[in-house]
């Protein structure tokens, strides 16, 4: 990191009945080699301990390091899109973090060196791999390792890094904003994600997993990564869950159009024009728009999700 003042990083957490992991994460963001932070947990209704033990953490650290909000209560997903698009948020990097993760200590430290290399007028995304681990905290494995480059075509059908990992500038910011902390979108990673490469912004994605990724029953999204949880996601992938999931991309990336790049505005619109056509038609029109996932068992599920026009 280059010497002199370290640039301010903003912490937003959100928290829903988090108690059972929730001090072993704060603990893991006091342990930052990284220091100048700030958190804002935002808080969708606990009824559990989560707020005293945020106010107990809070009171730990000098006034305005850490403050504490009222969510939505719509949901994940809504949570950091509200914590995202705040009038009064300023900083010049923000990190998404949830309340049951543990973050290795040189977890800020590794994606701000990244994105200090950035010119700041580059809306830029650092994104990682996780280290999965169980509810006692026993690693598990590893989330999915990625290799070909992060770009729109792909972002289009398949979100490479958890939010728990993305760390992103004010100018990644300012397109969320753009966008509106009301769309209705799957998730607020992948949404992240296609905002940040559709405007043809800098996106990291770090093989190195900084990031304990916990897996549990009660994970809004988990890392999928057994046969059953692919055999799950074949089942949803008949029943239209992927279909629907891009309805409401598409949808929402409609509001971005005007700000894309001119190649991924046309690969927008061929990729949405694809998607009601009839079969030869609707192949022809995705091989155009040279839409891609990441692996080739993913490419598999892309080509039978085109074919049984489930995207």
């Amino acid at each position: 990191m280059p010497s002199g003042i370290s640039p301010a990083v903003t912490i937003l957490l959100c928290t829903l009945d988090g108690e059972r992991f929730l001090s072993e994460q704060l603990a893991s963001l006091e342990r930052q080699t990284f220091k100048n932070w700030k958190l804002i947990a935002s808080d969708d209704g606990s009824r559990d301990r989560t707020r005293s033990i945020l106010a107990a953490f809070q009171k730990s650290f000098e006034p305005g390091k850490v403050e504490i909000i009222d969510g939505p209560r719509r949901g994940a997903t809504a949570n950091f899109l509200f914590q995202a698009c705040a009038e009064n948020l300023v900083s010049k990097y923000y990190a998404f973090c949830d309340q049951d993760d543990v973050w290795d200590p040189d977890k800020l430290e590794r994606a701000i060196d990244t994105l200090e290399r950035i010119d700041p007028d580059v809306p830029a995304l650092y994104g990682s791999r996780t280290r999965l681990i169980d509810e006692a905290g026993n690693e598990i494995g590893f989330s999915p390792l990625f290799h070909k480059r992060p770009e729109f075509r792909s972002a289009l059908v398949q979100s490479i890094a958890g939010g728990n990992t993305m760390v992103f500038n004010q100018k990644a910011r300012e397109l969320i904003v753009c966008c509106g902390a009301d769309v209705d979108v799957p998730s607020h990673d992948w949404w992240l994600y296609q905002v940040i490469a559709a405007c043809s912004g800098y996106v990291h994605y770090d093989p190195y997993p900084a990031v304990r990724y916990r897996q549990h029953a009660d994970n809004v999204i988990g890392a999928n990564m057994s046969w059953t949880a692919r055999m799950h996601r074949l089942q949803m992938l008949q029943k239209g869950r992927f279909r629907h999931w891009e309805d409401l991309n598409v949808a929402a990336l409609a509001r971005l159009r005007p700000r894309m790049s001119a190649e991924n505005r046309r690969i927008f619109d061929l990729f949405r024009k694809a998607r009601h056509e009839p079969l030869l038609r609707r192949a022809t029109i995705f091989a155009q728009s040279g839409v891609y996932r990441q692996t080739a068992l993913g490419n598999l599920g892309l080509v039978a999700a085109v074919v049984l026009n489930k995207i």
